[in-house]
């Protein structure tokens, strides 16, 4: 430390200069603050004039060694109470709760917001529908066990001749759904006419040499060639044939009465499983064959041991008569 011999001496304050100590407005001691204004001219022209005495510079030098603080620091330490620990939990309590009820309001607010009146009556209709569609289901299902019983009770009953008679018109008609062997005829387009069909059109034999694939008139041959040889039920596509069922064109669809069908075309035939395919090998029918291998069309003949052909769709019949 240096030596206090060698500082400069302290000059005191001469009286009417000493240093004005002021207060901070926000000071906690603010009540016992001294009224500090401006004076009036009268005042300033009254009050004593005192020369000043020494210099500025001691004067520096003596503030800094003798009154280093800044004034509003002091000021700050004035009245310095730290808070209670009551007032420091309770507001913070009080802040959380505040919280939670704002979070729990905004959470309704948005949740009424995203509710939509109309999708609970959507949901009730689903609803309904769903209950009636697994209503009607089970009537269907009870229908055909009714009929399931029908059929076993006609089958037990002992039948008269027309009763027979009656029954196998119908099963020629496809009135009724037949179970017994057969084969299953395959037909299906030549892979160069697929491609061609997939952009939209369907070529046929002409003066063009567009590729021939399986049309109508095809079909209606191949059926009435199972006719004749004694078939006694017939379906394409799983289509049963009855009585009002036509096999037709109908723009670049083959229809069979009102359903579309497509290539591979399945003829299933029920009957003697061996006499009809004797009578629709290539062996019996040579230039049938001949015509379809030329167009790259291969048929196949399938025995079958069993199988399933369900009645036709019957439609509406209207009779004239005479007035």
């Amino acid at each position: 430390m240096a030596d206090q011999s060698s500082m400069p001496p302290v000059q005191p304050i001469a009286p009417g200069h000493e240093p004005v100590r002021r207060r901070a407005v926000f000071s906690r001691g603010w009540a016992s603050i001294e009224s500090h204004h401006a004076a009036s001219p009268d005042e300033l022209r009254h009050r004593p004039r005192h020369r000043r005495n020494g210099d500025d510079s001691l004067q520096l030098i003596d503030d800094l060694i003798n009154r280093p603080m800044d004034q509003l620091y002091s000021d700050s330490r004035l009245v310095t109470r730290p808070d209670s620990r009551i007032v420091y939990w309770g507001t913070r309590i009080v802040v959380f709760l505040i919280c939670i009820v704002v979070g729990f309001f905004g959470s309704q607010f948005v949740r009424l917001l995203n509710t939509d009146p109309r999708k609970q009556v959507r949901e009730s209709l689903a609803n309904q529908l769903v209950a009636n569609n697994a209503h009607v289901d089970a009537l269907d299902k009870d229908i055909a066990d009714l009929r399931r019983q029908v059929e076993e009770q006609s089958k037990s009953a002992t039948k008269s001749p027309i009763e027979q008679v009656v029954e196998e018109n119908e099963a020629s008609a496809g009135a009724t759904p037949v179970k017994g062997e057969g084969i299953v005829m395959t037909i299906a387009d030549p892979v160069a006419a697929a491609s061609d069909s997939s952009q939209g059109a369907l070529p046929r034999d002409g003066a063009n040499d567009r590729l021939r694939v399986v049309t109508d008139a095809d079909l209606q041959l191949l059926v009435c060639l199972l006719w004749r040889a004694g078939a006694e039920a017939i379906a394409i596509n799983g289509n049963r044939l009855g009585v009002e069922t036509s096999i037709r064109t109908a723009g670049n669809s083959i229809l069979v009465g009102t359903t579309p069908v497509e290539s591979p075309y399945r003829i299933q035939a029920v009957g003697d499983r061996n006499a009809l395919a004797d009578a629709m090998g290539e062996k019996t029918l040579p230039t049938l064959y001949s015509d379809f291998h030329k167009a790259g069309m291969y048929p196949q003949v399938d025995k079958v041991g069993t199988m399933r052909l369900e009645a036709a769709s019957v439609g509406k019949l209207t009779y004239a008569r005479r007035s």
